[in-house]
């Protein structure tokens, strides 16, 4: 009976991952009536049935595949047509021709835009004639499949989901077949040797005595009786002198005894039981994890996470942490190809603003003068905090803190970077290092985002148009200005090194015997620029500003002359050793503070800041 249900269990597991499993996966092919240059699926169409999304995609030559969010992918193809495909009627695949919906922003008759490379996709994939790629797409993103922009999108594409095909019996159940074979043997060796032992020790009996028959004397002698004579030799049998040898035990004819028909018959049953338990040991072994039951895991404890209430107007944040780590990796790559080659063209298309006045001008400075070779401020490797702006709309900017993985003693760098349209790539704006007394503020997480404060906001301790000038009038009066007491220590550390070196400007003057025919102005303002504010947690904000610092310096009579002297970067930007009408030197700084809400006892905090020589001119 034993064998009967390990047959019957083995069986079944077998068959549960053979004839009885259905399909792996379900396919959709998307047909496309009129190619054009891009193809853009909906992601309704990936997620017409459950499962893992995989998309394959045929066609000879490069294949590109991105993913997005469809409304940043319809902004990107607005100036262009393109093959819409959604899921129509019966949830089938239904394909329509998009006419542009705006002359092309490069001009031309077409946009002719290779989307490789742009900072819009969440992620990207590249291959030449065949390209397979497993999604897990949400609804209000899409796949965007082209080639270069030119030519048409490969048109032989297939959506596939693997389908639930785990037999989570045929494991136990071919372990159980298994164990019932090896008991089952078990048991039929110990019921026979209980049946042996039962019986008692069996000895073969003597075989059956021959007929008696007479023997006939001769006058020979009693010893040579038993001596082969020549009848002997000629009838071997003894018929001719009628003696019958006794038959032999191992006649063909004689039957086993009952010992060693049991000795036959358990190697029989051993012969099939072996292989059988063999092979159950090695299906039961070979199969997957989908063969058997999952068991619940440990639940991890929760980590206490600050509250994040998430408004219900609030729009999806332009970047995920992994796409702006990408960005942030890819910016600091064209950075320092630019630095090392002193390439202010490849500078500026990753660099705008402050930022790029600062390495126009350094790099003017490190053409002329090989002394120069400080490291600049630059993205490090790691983003620690990134702060998306929530939005929809464009230009669109981010926050980032990035840290070194490689050197601890690294300070980290602050930095914000704007997209300015869908077709343009981040570029960073301004980026300062941040000291090590400075504490960032709790922002929202990554996969929230955050927005964008108005510059004339009431609801913070100062709106954000008139940081830079309040920092600008407590750097000119010091302790006299109406803003002293609201910027915290390393502000005011700052401001007093500005001051400080005011003063060693001064001070070089009169030992130089030139401040009875020369006279220096310094004035610290703020350009027209509209200040980048994103709101943190605690209804303050995060706000990047730029001041310039300019030293004016101007003969007092008209016989003086300003010379340069020993300042090599005046003399390598202006051109000139000396000039009757004097200088002006503009140092830009970049700053970024922490604002508080309206109402709170706390400080204007300075969280990062850098310096950069912008220009040296000749006064007109």
């Amino acid at each position: 009976m034993a064998f009967v249900l390990a047959t019957v269990l083995i069986g079944a597991g077998i068959a549960q991952r053979t004839i009885f499993m259905g399909p792996t996966e379900q396919r959709m092919a998307l047909s496309v009536d009129e190619p054009q240059p891009y193809l853009l699926v909906d992601a309704e169409v990936l997620g017409a049935h459950p499962g893992l999304q995989k998309l394959l995609v045929r066609g000879e030559g490069e294949i590109f595949v991105a993913y997005g969010r469809t409304a940043d992918a319809e902004a990107w193809l607005s100036d262009t047509s393109y093959t819409s495909v959604t899921l129509g009627k019966d949830d089938e695949p239904d394909s329509k021709t998009v006419a542009p919906q705006q002359p092309p922003a490069g001009g031309g008759e077409t946009s002719g835009r290779n989307p490789a490379g742009s900072d819009l996709w969440l992620d990207s994939y590249a291959e030449e004639d065949t390209l397979v790629t497993e999604m897990q797409l949400t609804p209000g993103h899409s796949v965007l499949i082209s080639r270069d922009g030119i030519e048409p999108a490969p048109d032989e594409v297939l959506v596939s989901w693997g389908l639930d095909t785990r037999t989570p019996l045929a494991g136990p159940l071919m372990t159980a077949g298994g164990v019932l074979l090896l008991a089952g043997l078990v048991l039929y060796i110990l019921a026979i040797r209980h049946q042996r032992r039962g019986r008692g020790p069996l000895r073969k009996g003597p075989g059956p005595l021959p007929e008696t028959q007479p023997i006939e004397m001769q006058g020979t002698p009693r010893r040579r009786a038993i001596e082969q004579g020549p009848a002997d030799a000629a009838d071997p049998d003894r018929t001719a002198t009628g003696r019958i040898d006794a038959p032999s035990a191992d006649s063909e004819g004689e039957e086993r005894s009952p010992g060693q028909a049991h000795r036959v018959a358990l190697r029989r049953r051993l012969a099939l039981g072996l292989p059988a338990l063999t092979l159950t040991a090695v299906l039961a072994t070979g199969c997957s994890a989908e063969s058997w039951p999952e068991f619940g895991a440990e639940t991890p404890t929760p980590t206490p996470t600050p509250t994040v209430v998430t408004p219900e107007d609030q729009k999806p944040p332009v970047v995920t942490k992994k796409q702006g780590q990408r960005i942030v990796s890819e910016i600091a790559q064209v950075v320092q190809q630019a630095d090392e080659e002193l390439d202010i063209a490849r500078a500026e298309t990753r660099i705008a603003g402050a930022a790029l006045e600062g390495r126009r001008t350094e790099y003017t400075l490190r053409e002329k003068i090989s002394e120069r070779t400080q490291a600049l401020t630059s993205p490090r490797d790691k983003v620690k905090i990134l702060l998306p702006e929530a939005t929809d709309s464009w230009p669109r900017s981010v926050l980032a803190l990035t840290v070194s993985e490689k050197d601890d003693t690294a300070a980290p760098v602050l930095l914000t970077m704007t997209q300015d349209d869908p077709w343009s790539n981040y570029r960073i704006s301004e980026m300062a290092d941040m000291p090590a007394a400075s504490e960032f503020p709790d922002v929202a997480p990554a996969w929230l985002g955050t927005t964008r404060i108005p510059a004339e906001s009431p609801f913070l301790a100062l709106p954000p148009e008139q940081v830079a000038d309040a920092f600008s009038d407590f750097v000119d009066n010091g302790d006299k200005s109406e803003f002293a007491g609201r910027f915290d220590a390393t502000a005011e550390k700052l401001a007093q090194s500005v001051r400080d070196s005011r003063t060693a400007v001064l001070t070089k003057l009169k030992e130089k015997q030139a401040d009875t025919t020369s006279t220096v102005a310094f004035d610290m303002k703020a350009p027209e620029e509209t200040p980048l504010s994103l709101a943190t947690l605690g209804s303050g904000a995060v706000v990047a500003v730029r001041v310039d610092d300019i030293e004016t310096i101007t003969a007092t009579s008209a016989d003086a002359v300003i010379r340069i002297g020993e300042n090599q970067e005046a003399s390598a930007l202006t051109g000139v050793k000396e000039s009757a009408k004097g200088f002006t030197t503009i140092y830009g700084i970049q700053l970024f503070f922490s604002v508080p809400a309206q109402g709170s006892k706390e400080q204007i905090r300075l969280l990062a800041y850098h310096q950069d020589l912008l220009s040296v001119k000749v006064n007109q």
